[in-house]
């Protein structure tokens, strides 16, 4: 219950946001009521402050914040369960029966009415309800919207859906039937008052309408019993919230309707010994997610990724890459584009979110998934010290570190840095930009508790990102480039070696990278000076260097014989350099035992190094260029 707890405790803390609407882009979202959920509008009906009707609009499918009973949020079927004030035409038309309705919808309009009457009446009612109260029950409102243009009538009857034969004696189709799958009655219609004099606040934004309802419905709530979440003995719900990631999600978290099954039987006379807890609490902890979910949720593949913070909702997300954690200002300065700088950059960054520290700030992590249609799981939750969390998220920043230039700023200029890829992008590295959307959310889920609770990074994946870096002729320039660096930086966190070149290093994989760094390096030269563009032998031959490289770095070596000579006395320093690697080995060491994945930091390290050194032929050409961008 640790994870539902403390989303209760992130609502209670974020009382004051309650109703008020929030922006993220295009989407408006808000902390919900409890008691409220959200449905898609149809249509809009105003009524006068006198409770008669003004006018009526058809919406494009707008999401509005409505009253909802715990029956009538979990409603399907032929079930009657009406929404307090806001419903489908069928509920709260009253006239409907007139133009064609039958006994069901007879049913659901004196449903509806009988319990808007109830909160209308009540020492907790508000004058807009009271308003749309007169208004609905007098049973006008199929009459209103068919004045209106936005319904149509047939020999008496309402017309539920559009055929051919109605082009010809209507003319064009209504709007509403462009908006509405299936039958108009299934229209969802919400009601707002029109005022003249006063401006009057939307009554599904107007706060005072939000607890008018809220006192109302608590006070009809029975069924005490003790609550697993507060300890507290108030009214149980065994229906809990849906709409979790989106208004069209119809997973439940919690669930207890499968009787003849497995869900709770066997162990558990009830559900609500298995899992008790208070209609108050559900309500709070599912709509604070929700509204996280909006502010800061990440959903990959339908796989949701979130985290926020006990008592600041803002933290640095373990699975950002380490630019994006930098502000945006910084990341040009002449002094951040080194290895120190960067690491500089992402402590300060860190540190600013322990400004407000205490003894009970908290991180909380959390992973949902739906298996089915209707059920919604759990997959990961950790909610661990604040001062921890960021401890770690800056080791792995600082650990799992190389240099990458994948990433474009605004303008598509390439901004290189040093530090960690993104979960996301290791993924990628690993399985390739095609691969299966559960692998990627899956692997993305085991990578956290790597970078969270500081565990070694699976093997399966380091083999697997080595192994597509060292096939370069599987894709193109740019994504091998980012693979080897993105390998590079998942050996370099496990193994520790640095991104700086290690001339000391005796390590046989390491010197062998180097070897082939080089060869690379004066292919890539020599086609610079011919302004020629292909693939490199090194390249060419980098599977079977890493299998056998004894024997192919002597294809390779010979193969550069017409590079040597191309670039003459321009080569001789690099040739000067393979000597000086291959001194390096100890005797037994060069041989054709395969490589592990140590020999790409070798690599690495060497063309970075290589790449600082200035050589230009008698012409000027730069020989740093990179030619395969």
């Amino acid at each position: 219950m640790t994870w539902i707890n403390n989303l209760y405790e992130t609502y209670e803390k974020n009382l004051s946001r309650v109703g008020v609407i929030e922006q993220k882009g295009n989407q408006e979202y808000t902390l919900m009521p409890i008691a409220h959920t959200t449905q898609t509008a149809h249509i809009e009906v105003s009524i006068t402050e006198n409770g008669e009707f003004h006018s009526a609009r058809v919406l494009d499918k707008i999401i509005t914040l409505i009253p909802a009973t715990e029956s009538s949020s979990s409603r399907s079927g032929s079930k009657i369960a009406p929404y307090l004030l806001h419903d489908k035409l069928s509920y709260v038309a009253g006239d409907l029966v007139e133009f064609g309705g039958g006994e069901k919808e007879k049913k659901q309009f004196s449903a509806y009415i009988e319990q808007l009457k109830d909160w209308a009446e009540s020492s907790s009612s508000h004058p807009k309800i009271k308003t749309i109260y007169r208004y609905v029950s007098g049973k006008n409102l199929i009459k209103d919207l068919v004045q209106e243009g936005i319904l149509i009538t047939d020999n008496g009857n309402l017309v539920i859906k559009w055929n051919k034969s109605f082009d010809e004696k209507f003319g064009s189709k209504p709007e509403l039937f462009s908006k509405v799958t299936g039958d108009v009655t299934s229209a969802f219609v919400r009601f707002n008052v029109y005022s003249a004099q006063n401006e009057q606040v939307e009554i599904w934004n107007d706060k005072n309408v939000h607890n008018s309802f809220v006192e109302f419905y608590l006070k009809t709530l029975s069924g005490n019993d003790y609550c697993f979440v507060t300890g507290k003995y108030e009214p149980i719900t065994e229906r809990h919230a849906n709409k979790i990631r989106n208004s069209a999600d119809k997973a439940k978290l919690i669930s207890s309707n499968d009787k003849n099954e497995f869900t709770f039987r066997g162990r558990f006379d009830k559900s609500i010994e298995a899992a008790s807890i208070s209609y108050e609490v559900s309500q709070k902890a599912h709509n604070a997610l929700k509204w996280l979910i909006n502010r800061q949720g990440k959903i990959v593949n339908e796989r949701l990724f979130l985290v926020w913070g006990n008592e600041d909702l803002d933290i640095i997300a373990p699975d950002l890459d380490t630019i994006s954690i930098i502000p945006r200002e910084n990341i040009k300065k002449n002094e951040t584009n080194t290895l120190k700088g960067f690491a500089n950059e992402v402590s300060k960054a860190i540190d600013g979110y322990k400004s407000d520290l205490n003894t009970r700030a908290e991180v909380n992590i959390l992973i949902l998934d739906a298996a089915t249609q209707g059920r919604m799981s759990v997959q990961y939750y950790k909610s661990i010290d604040k001062g921890l969390y960021l401890d770690r998220i800056k080791n792995w920043h600082q650990s799992c570190v190389w240099k990458h230039d994948y990433r474009k700023d605004e303008n598509k200029e390439i901004l290189s840095f040093y530090g960690a890829p993104s979960t996301k992008d290791i993924v990628l590295a690993a399985y390739g930009k095609k691969a299966n959307e559960k692998v990627v959310k899956s692997t993305m889920e085991r990578l956290l508790p790597c970078i969270i609770e500081n565990r070694n990074i699976p093997q399966d994946i380091v083999r697997s990102v080595v192994y597509r870096a060292s096939n370069p002729q599987t894709m193109d320039n740019w994504e091998w480039r980012k693979t080897l660096s993105i390998a590079c930086a998942l050996l370099n966190h496990k193994e520790g070696i640095g991104v700086s070149l290690n001339k000391e290093s005796k390590d046989r994989n390491y010197l062998f990278g180097r070897l082939l760094a080089v060869a690379y390096q004066i292919e890539k030269w020599a086609q610079s000076v011919q302004k020629e563009y292909r693939e490199t032998n090194a390249e060419r031959y980098m599977v079977s260097f890493s299998n056998k490289p004894q024997r192919t770095w002597k294809v390779i070596h010979d193969n550069l014989l017409p590079y040597k000579a191309r670039l003459g006395g321009r080569a001789t320093k690099l040739y000067d350099l393979v000597i000086e690697i291959t001194d390096q080995f100890e005797e037994e060491d060069f041989n054709d035992k395969p490589l592990d994945g140590k020999y790409l930091l070798g690599f690495s390290s060497q063309v970075m190094d290589l790449d600082k050194r200035k050589h230009k032929d008698d012409e000027g050409v730069d020989l740093n260029e990179n030619i395969r961008s």
